[in-house]
Order: C-alpha cells, then sequence, then structure tokens
C-alpha cells in the first residue's frame, strides 16, 4: 500500500534532497574515491602535504645520525668557520659562501611568497615571472653548491669515505646531507619552471585555478626551511 503525502506536505524537487554520505566501507571508498577532496582540500595539496611530511622524516634521520656521529667520534671534528672559509684579498672569510647561499634561498622564498599572492589575484605574468625568479634563485644557489663540493674536493681533498682535516665521518655527512638537499633544491627549479611556463601559456586561466603555484610553493618552502636546519647544524655548531 502506497504511502500518500497530505496536503501539507508540498512534493520537494529531487535536487533540494540532501544526500547523506553512506556509512561502513561503502562510505569510506565513497569518500576517497571519484577524485574528490580529501580533508577538504584538493588532491593535490593533500598529497604534497603527506610527501613533506615523508620527506621530513628522512631529513630527521639523516641530521640525528649526524649529530650522533659527530658526538660519538674520538677524533677531533673539523672547525667548520676553516673549512668553509675564501681566501679573499689575503685573508680567509670564514662561512662567506654559505652566507650568500643562505641568503639566496630565503629570497627565493620571498619572491616564491609573492608568486603565490599574485597566482591568486590571478595575474598570470607576475605569477609566472616571480616564478622564474625563483628558480633563478635556486640555479644560482645550486651552482655554489658546486662550487663548495668542488673545493672542498680538489683542494681540500675531502671524501665520502676521509678526510684529511680530522674525523672521517665528516666528509661522508657532508655530501650525503647537502647532496640530498642539493637535489631537491634542483628537482624544484625543473618543477618551478614547468609550473611557471605553464602558467605564462595560460594554462589555468579557464579553470582560473592556481592552485599549483600553492603547491609548489609547499615544496620550495619546505626546502628552504631544511636548509636553516642544515645551516645551523652542520655549518655553525
Amino acid at each position: 500500500m502506497s504511502a500518500q503525502l497530505s496536503p501539507s506536505q508540498p512534493l520537494q524537487p529531487a535536487h533540494s534532497v540532501q544526500q547523506m554520505p553512506a556509512g561502513g566501507w561503502r562510505g569510506l571508498v565513497a569518500d576517497w574515491a571519484s577524485d574528490q577532496a580529501a580533508f577538504q582540500v584538493s588532491w593535490g595539496k593533500a598529497m604534497m602535504w603527506i610527501f613533506l611530511l615523508s620527506d621530513t622524516f628522512v631529513f630527521s634521520c639523516f641530521l640525528t645520525g649526524y649529530m650522533t656521529v659527530r658526538m660519538a667520534t674520538p677524533v677531533q671534528w673539523p672547525n667548520p668557520s676553516e673549512v668553509f672559509a675564501l681566501h679573499i684579498g689575503g685573508a680567509d672569510v670564514p662561512l662567506i659562501l654559505i652566507a650568500i647561499m643562505t641568503f639566496v634561498l630565503i629570497t627565493s622564498s620571498g619572491t616564491m611568497a609573492m608568486a603565490v599572492n599574485f597566482a591568486y589575484r590571478r595575474d598570470r605574468m607576475r605569477t609566472a615571472a616571480l616564478m622564474f625568479a625563483t628558480a633563478a634563485f635556486g640555479a644560482m644557489f645550486v651552482g655554489m653548491q658546486a662550487f663548495e663540493w668542488t673545493k672542498l674536493i680538489v683542494e681540500e681533498g675531502v671524501r665520502p669515505w676521509g678526510n684529511p682535516m680530522g674525523a672521517a665521518q665528516f666528509g661522508s655527512t657532508f655530501f650525503m646531507i647537502t647532496g640530498f638537499h642539493g637535489l631537491h633544491v634542483s628537482a624544484g627549479v625543473i618543477y618551478l619552471l614547468v609550473v611557471a611556463s605553464r602558467v605564462l601559456r595560460g594554462r589555468y586561466e579557464q579553470s582560473g585555478n592556481y592552485q599549483i603555484v600553492e603547491i609548489a610553493g609547499l615544496y620550495w618552502h619546505f626546502v628552504d626551511l631544511v636548509w636553516v636546519f642544515i645551516f645551523a647544524l652542520f655549518y655553525l655548531w
């Protein structure tokens, strides 16, 4: 026997009926399927956060291992102020190259933040220009790091398995940590160039969704933040 609608109950259109989420395993699968947003953010941003979280664990293990090795070795650890000094004008200037590298990378964080700001204003010309500038700063950082490696390997004789200036573990920890970070910066430069080129060509103009710029910014700010810890623990300690 079919139910009768009373005159006091107006018939509601189908689109006004609120869809309740399904329960159980089917509801869980439905929440994570069909390209839906997870945690009230887009899939791209959620996956970038998960990637950065996993990378945080890796860098934390590297830095923790470095500190453990440095405190445990009975051989004297080389003095960073002497190892990373540059001979300028007849005098050794300690950590001058590292200070410039840090300044360049922190400056790139500022240009990336401005690029994200202009992206949400849908100003694709300024967004692309600032992303290209950020990539240029990143390339400068990698170039200076290559110069630093060349000086240590060719002039100082530092190797991953040995070090004439003190503890042998210095070379292995230095090349592993700075090399892994330099690889992240190099990948970030390529990533920024690709996204900036697409922004410049108007790839995201029709949809008006420039969130990819913010996602790239998350990665770049993470790389900058990791360098702050490397700078403090490796070069200043």
